[in-house]
């Protein structure tokens, strides 16, 4: 399969889901765009290693990573972002050290983010960018769309919230159900998905 690199064109946020991201890549050699749904954090550390003048009085977690890495002659030498799976996008993170190649799973956000810090390529396969590549009206400069672009993300965060919340599942569940499922997600250590559990038993309280 052929790997495709991509560019980072932006950080859309949704104005009808508080606080609902997504993160805009580009392919470099073709006009499709690929949406990922990423949390606030991780779309803070995003926008921080985009803007080069921006510097935190403290190390970001990405930060302490990096510092970590450049201290144990650790280098990322590129990010592949590999498989989609029922929304969700699975990353590898290709480092080398002493010569040595390693690949490690990642989440795909906290993948660009080290790749932003590292300087390292992004790629994904031609068979995703097929399968979950858009294309956007708005100007080709980072971080500008136009309202019908706007729409289209947000209908996208939304289409992307619901799968892998199960919203609009949890609305069906009782309570003992919700329950279960918030069990099950902080024994498989999915706090983001039980704090979404978490905040519908919320609603019923």
């Amino acid at each position: 399969m052929s790997l495709v690199r991509l560019n980072i064109k932006g950080i859309s946020y949704s104005q009808t889901q508080n606080g609902a991201y997504a993160l805009i890549l580009s392919e470099v050699d073709g006009e499709r765009k690929l949406p990922i749904v990423i949390g606030a954090f991780e779309a803070q550390s995003i926008a921080i290693a985009l803007e080069k003048e921006i510097r935190p009085p403290r190390p970001l977690t990405h930060d302490l990573f990096k510092n970590f890495a450049d201290r144990f002659d650790v280098v990322i030498k590129q990010v592949i972002i590999h498989k989609l799976v029922d929304g969700v996008f699975y990353s590898s993170i290709i480092c080398e050290r002493d010569k040595i190649e390693e690949i490690i799973d990642a989440r795909t956000s906290d993948a660009i983010s080290l790749a932003l810090r590292f300087q390292a390529p992004i790629f994904t396969y031609k068979n995703i960018l097929d399968k979950a590549g858009i294309f956007l009206k708005g100007s080709p400069e980072p971080e500008e769309f136009s309202e019908d672009d706007e729409a289209l993300m947000d209908e996208i965060l939304l289409e992307e919230e619901e799968l892998l919340t199960g919203d609009n599942d949890y609305k069906r569940m009782s309570l003992q159900e919700l329950h279960t499922q918030l069990e099950q997600a902080v024994n498989n250590e999915d706090y983001e998905l039980a704090a979404k559990i978490r905040d519908e038993i919320s609603k019923r309280n």
